[in-house]
């Protein structure tokens, strides 16, 4: 039987602002990507979510973005030095790896969020600071790299776990990378929809773009964004159809 990982963005509320229903969705993924405080989530956030990762024995990673609440890190920034964009990632997968070693769990992953990652995925240099960041934290730390892109090839080039993800919910340019969320049909919303997407990929080791170009890939990972609306449905959809397909989900294998 064939494994494959179900991951999502959780850990997102902040103060008595809600998003996403993390608990249903804990439910089914077998990975979270919890947000560290710059673009959203917050230390109690941080803390319930880690120990619902625990309680579930989900595996647990640090999802760093823009210092961005307004925008939710889905503004971008630019100008950034390469030294400050580097400690800022390692902040906040520091301040994760603190909460989670205070309760017992260990951060295995780490994936970007939002504009950083858009703007990552494009821009090798930027790619390389954040594969850098990483790997001065640890040799063992997995590196969730959106699949086809700069992010994967600067994790490669770097050495150590690698983990090659596609997206459940999203469209994709002719190059591999995400449609923008600012263009029409960016994002799927039908759970039947997003099912048959996942299918196609996995089994066709390939993504398609909107114009019907095959960029050939290899997914250990499936991502469905916790902070859409029927997010839950899309994912235990998504899920059903993997193990209909006779894949077993579980936390991945990186490599």
């Amino acid at each position: 039987m064939s494994v494959i990982d179900l991951n999502a963005d959780l850990g997102e509320s902040f103060g008595p602002w809600r998003m996403g229903r993390d608990a249903e969705m804990l439910d089914i993924v077998s990975s979270a990507n919890v947000a560290c405080g710059f673009h959203a989530g917050d230390p109690a956030g941080m803390t319930e979510t880690v120990r619902q990762c625990g309680k579930r024995g989900v595996n647990i990673g640090a999802h760093p973005g823009f210092g961005d609440l307004v925008g939710f890190g889905r503004r971008q920034i630019l100008g950034i030095p390469a030294g400050e964009l580097e400690a800022m990632i390692l902040y906040q997968i520091g301040a994760l790896q603190a909460i989670a070693g205070a309760a017992g769990q260990r951060v295995g992953h780490v994936k970007l969020h939002g504009a950083l990652s858009n703007m990552a995925m494009v821009d090798r240099a930027m790619a390389d600071v954040f594969a850098r960041a990483v790997r001065r934290l640890s040799d063992d730390l997995a590196i969730l790299a959106v699949a086809t892109t700069e992010i994967e090839r600067a994790a490669e080039a770097i050495g150590g776990p690698l983990v090659r993800e596609v997206f459940a919910d999203r469209t994709y340019n002719d190059d591999g990378t995400l449609v923008s969320r600012s263009e029409p049909g960016a994002v799927i919303h039908d759970a039947d929809q997003a099912g048959e997407h996942v299918l196609r990929m996995v089994g066709e080791q390939a993504i398609f773009s909107v114009n019907g170009v095959r960029v050939p890939v290899r997914p250990q990972s499936v991502c469905v964004h916790g902070d859409t609306p029927g997010a839950v449905r899309v994912a235990a959809r998504v899920r059903a159809r993997l193990e209909g397909a006779g894949f077993r989900i579980s936390g991945f294998s990186a490599g």
